[in-house]
């Protein structure tokens, strides 16, 4: 009873935050503190975000394809550089602090190059989703890698284990942690990403979306995509938690 009233409490804190700001939101909004086309009031932009689902639900059909396909290829490249960096100490020491530093670069800085590099067309933005996507995850795994339990390596050796059966028995249980982890925090970078990558050109995406609204100074509707990605965001990192609990059944036991 205890752990279920607890629950409830910790979901009524952020539904009471938010009540709040939309709340103050609102009070600005209505007292004219800033001009309404500048910041309309949530109401403006509820009815915006209904008016215009429709759209929106068509251009996010580009940015989810960019959005998955480069987050596949970024844990694709995460689970190979993390594999590597743990068999490999000169590998470790030579290229993680190169990883480090490349998340310091902006990726709005990234996005012209790319562009300019690959085209016009959906390359640049899956290149965009995979730079800014595979770094949390592979820490994630890395840190995974480096924290199991030696003395059950040892028992395996011992027992005539193979590196693959090490791998696959210790240190890939081991991993998924931090995997899902990163994951958690990668897939919402995915959709970021290829919103920041559509900013600079294409023909359809929520990006491309949101630079046609701004420039026609229709605010209600810009803050009603931003609503529209948030909620996209939300949904993406609560099906990697139910699939990280299916994945890891021992977790809350």
């Amino acid at each position: 009873m205890k752990k279920r009233l607890k629950s409830i409490t910790d979901k009524a804190y952020p539904a009471i935050a938010g009540v709040l700001i939309i709340i103050i939101w609102h009070v600005i909004s209505a007292a004219g503190g800033v001009r309404e086309y500048l910041l309309p009031s949530p109401m403006r932009v509820l009815f915006a975000f209904v008016e215009t689902l429709p759209e929106l639900m068509q251009h996010a059909g580009t940015t989810l394809f960019e959005a998955f396909v480069g987050l596949t290829f970024g844990i694709m490249l995460a689970f190979i550089m993390a594999v590597i960096m743990d068999r490999a100490d000169f590998f470790y020491r030579a290229f993680y602090p190169v990883l480090v530093v490349s998340q310091t670069i902006p990726a709005i800085a990234v996005a012209p190059l790319l562009v300019l590099w690959l085209g016009y067309g959906v390359a640049p933005k899956i290149a965009l989703v995979v730079l800014v996507c595979f770094f949390p995850i592979a820490i994630g795994m890395l840190d995974g890698f480096k924290s199991i339990d030696r003395d059950a390596v040892v028992l395996l050796r011992a027992m005539g284990a193979t590196s693959g059966q090490v791998f696959y028995h210790i240190k890939l249980p081991s991993c998924l942690g931090g995997f899902f982890a990163g994951l958690k925090i990668s897939v919402s970078y995915a959709v970021v990403g290829a919103v920041i990558a559509e900013w600079l050109g294409g023909n359809a995406g929520l990006g491309v979306y949101m630079t046609r609204v701004r420039k026609s100074y229709a605010y209600d509707k810009m803050f009603a995509v931003i609503i529209f990605i948030s909620i996209i965001s939300l949904l993406l990192i609560k099906a990697v938690a139910i699939l990280e609990k299916y994945s890891m059944p021992w977790k809350d036991k």
